[in-house]
């Protein structure tokens, strides 16, 4: 597998790769690699000839007082995951490549960025479009594919890329989970033994409560009782647990569901902050 860092070399073996009539499938990542993120990888390569993944983390999705400094960074370790998983090439540009001193364009996506992640980190939806636009410019892929475990941020890419007539496929892939149903993170690695342990219990707090959600009972009450769970699970802090239209993630106007639905949550053990949603 080949390593790249500039947007000429990218365009270049791309190019080549089309002229040959080869499809191109896409896996964006900050790197920190685990079996989620090659699941992607797989899925892309059974969507498309050839599949590339970019490792680079965004800054222009982190807040001042969030994580950016102390993210886990392993580049050699990404790099033989993603030649173990079938990419292609890995596209890993430095921040300067991404954005030049003397950038100013940014993009505003709007309401599927709002609430939920958008409320509590009013900054990342910018920054999320921004750097996957870029991306998306620069690979111009067939194909790409993102988690459904981040399930606001695929929201958000699918209305950016509609909205700007980007053409190429998004593809949400299921989350995948350890074997005590906790969704993969690059931030679970943070997490202590005794943390891991509440950790897990998150997805089945979520379960129950779209169980309850689909079987027509009222969701102001169910929210609320999957919020005063996860605080008695061993959680310090909840932000939030929203159940959602699974389309746009508007509200359920009736105060129940009517249609298919996804009922999302972010807590905090700690210092690190876990996001998890499942379908209704």
């Amino acid at each position: 597998m080949a390593t790249v860092r500039g947007v000429t070399t990218l365009r270049t073996t791309i190019s080549a790769w089309k002229r040959q009539g080869f499809t191109v499938g896409f896996v964006p990542t900050m790197g920190a690699l685990h079996d989620g993120h090659l699941t992607l990888v797989r899925e892309a390569g059974r969507r498309a000839d050839r599949v590339l993944a970019s490792v680079f983390v965004n800054p222009t999705q982190f807040a001042a007082h969030e994580d950016l400094g102390s993210y886990p960074r392993n580049e050699a370790r990404d790099a033989d995951l993603l030649a173990g998983a079938g990419c292609a090439l890995m596209y890993a540009p430095a921040v300067e490549e991404m954005y030049p001193a003397d950038a100013t364009t940014t993009i505003s996506v709007g309401a599927p960025a709002e609430g939920l992640e958008g409320a509590f980190r009013p900054q990342m939806f910018g920054g999320v479009a921004l750097v996957v636009a870029k991306l998306l410019n620069q690979v111009q892929p067939d194909v790409a594919v993102f988690g459904e475990k981040d399930y606001q941020q695929l929201i958000v890419v699918r209305r950016m890329v509609r909205d700007l007539d980007i053409p190429v496929e998004i593809v949400g892939s299921p989350t995948i989970r350890d074997g005590h149903g906790l969704a993969l993170s690059s931030r679970n690695a943070y997490l202590s033994e005794d943390q891991l342990d509440v950790a897990r219990r998150l997805n089945g707090v979520l379960a129950e409560a779209g169980a309850k959600a689909a079987a027509g009972g009222p969701l102001s009450a169910i929210e609320a009782g999957a919020r005063d769970a996860l605080l008695r699970a061993g959680f310090s802090h909840v932000d939030y647990v929203a159940v959602r239209r699974a389309e746009n993630l508007g509200v359920f106007e009736a105060g129940a569901v009517d249609g298919p639905g996804r009922v999302l949550a972010a807590a905090w053990l700690g210092k690190t902050r876990l996001i998890d949603n499942m379908a209704i």
